[in-house]
């Protein structure tokens, strides 16, 4: 809270906090908030940052637990007894479980408060490090290993609750760049865990898996502690089971899903499968996968919040389909060094995959908003009207377009599982992973950028008038 509603004492600022520092259902609430009303900035902004702040640590961790068994296989040899499809099974387990735990996890936010979920969600994560902790050595059953890697999805649902509570503290013109931030400080925590990983390796041994989990255990709890002393509730924010069906009704919302699993699936999938690729298909060493592991994760969400900043300048939709376009080339070019055998040209290619990937995980979630704004001005409301509206559908379309786009992070590694099974290269999934961004580019310029398509967008915005003040573009261009 600001220094005054800590104090007890109330804010009147018109876009910040009308705060009264008094605890509400266990937490502290922040009573009156409209981030689209110019005193946001006065007040409101500081407050919103400092939230994010921890909502990117908290998130961040949930990455590093969601992509724990990433890291586990590279340090299960032969002694194991799992070959590279049963690891590929393995990692994509937790993909699926964290992929549903988002739809649930959005709706945990109205339902408890973003700060008293940040905390719960935070604290969950002890689950998955400690189980993996207690089975982590050879002998333990292939099933066992299934479970507990299957809890570790607990981690991938904070991105959804983490994604849906930032969403209501920025105003529109700020969406694409907080939401970015938000996601890709939470994405890094997928190298920085392969990096830890990469460090035990070459350091104490193959032999020591749990010196990763060690380090975990104390950033959860500092995590948790953390965001309760220092994140607000949005008393605003309301449980609203009726926005989920009608953010479920939109087509908008299945069309995102679609271009989110080309983004988000590709990274979350890539990440997760590229030591074992590596290993399985460069017969490189656990040590050489570990020490490349990391490189493409991190690449993908440091630019994450530059996909963001991008689509807030240029709209969503154009970085969209530049990226589609870019990673089918960028695909095959992959294709291509996997059928010489040259592993430089193959980590070329595969590192601009994590690059384009990101930018386009930041461009594709600064679209959702924008198109619930626009279908709100289509409805004839304005100003916070406007605002409301798309703040309730888009805060429940982002987790359900999140748990789709996860799930895509499935499909790559069971088709890297099948390909790898039948003909003991990854060469047939990246394929069908080219054909994919081909329809992805394709759905993106024929809804959203053909000339039909942006006329009517155009018509909305010179429709909207006071509703898109202060705004550099058009609401149109939000999209």
């Amino acid at each position: 809270m600001t220094a005054e509603a800590a104090a007890g004492t109330r804010t009147d600022s018109p876009g910040a906090s009308r705060t009264d520092g008094r605890a509400r259902r266990g937490g502290r609430w922040i009573e009156h908030w409209e981030p689209e009303d110019e005193g946001w900035r006065e007040t409101g902004e500081r407050i919103a940052r400092r939230n994010l702040a921890f909502s990117v640590l908290s998130e961040h961790i949930g990455f590093s637990v969601w992509s724990l068994w990433s890291v586990m296989v590279l340090f299960m040899g032969p002694e194991y007894g799992i070959d590279p499809a049963g690891k590929f099974f393995l990692v994509a387990i937790p993909t699926l479980v964290g992929g549903v735990l988002r739809v649930p996890y959005t709706f945990a936010v109205a339902l408890f408060g973003g700060r008293n979920w940040t905390v719960i969600s935070a604290l969950l994560l002890l689950v998955p490090t400690a189980a993996a902790a207690v089975v982590m050595h050879p002998g333990t059953s292939y099933s066992t290993f299934i479970v507990v890697a299957m809890v570790a999805g607990v981690g991938g649902g904070n991105f959804a609750s983490s994604m849906t509570n930032i969403n209501s503290f920025f105003p529109l013109r700020k969406k694409g760049f907080a939401l970015g931030l938000n996601a890709g400080g939470g994405n890094i925590g997928v190298p920085v865990i392969q990096l830890l990983g990469l460090l035990v390796i070459g350091t104490a041994g193959a032999g020591h898996p749990r010196l990763v989990l060690a380090v975990y255990v104390p950033l959860i709890v500092l995590a948790a502690v953390l965001a309760a002393l220092f994140m607000d509730n949005l008393a605003p924010v309301t449980h609203d089971t009726g926005a989920a069906l009608d953010a479920a009704r939109q087509p908008h919302t299945w069309v995102m899903s679609l271009l989110y699993i080309g983004t988000f699936g590709s990274f979350i999938g890539y990440s997760f499968a590229f030591g074992l690729v590596l290993q399985s298909q460069f017969a490189r060493t656990p040590l050489q996968a570990a020490s490349l592991t990391f490189v493409g994760p991190l690449l993908g969400s440091l630019v994450r919040p530059v996909g963001g900043r991008l689509a807030d300048r240029f709209g969503g939709a154009r970085i969209t389909l530049g990226t589609f376009a870019a990673m089918a080339l960028a695909t095959g070019v992959v294709i291509h060094a996997s059928g010489i055998a040259s592993l430089p040209v193959f980590l070329v290619g595969f590192f601009a995959l994590f690059v384009l990937s990101g930018l386009g995980n930041g461009s594709t979630y600064k679209m959702i908003p924008g198109i619930f704004q626009a279908q709100a001005l289509r409805r004839g409301l304005t100003g916070e009207a406007a605002a409301a509206y798309g703040r309730r559908l888009s805060g429940a379309a982002m987790g359900l377009i999140g748990a789709v786009g996860a799930l895509g992070g499935l499909a790559i590694n069971l088709a890297f599982r099948q390909a790898f099974l039948t003909g003991g290269s990854g060469t047939p999934a990246f394929v069908s992973f080219l054909a994919c961004y081909a329809v992805c580019a394709a759905v993106t310029w024929a809804v959203y950028l053909r000339p039909a398509a942006r006329a009517r967008r155009t018509a909305q915005a010179g429709a909207a008038g006071a509703a898109a003040e202060g705004e550099r573009h058009p609401v149109h261009a939000e999209v």
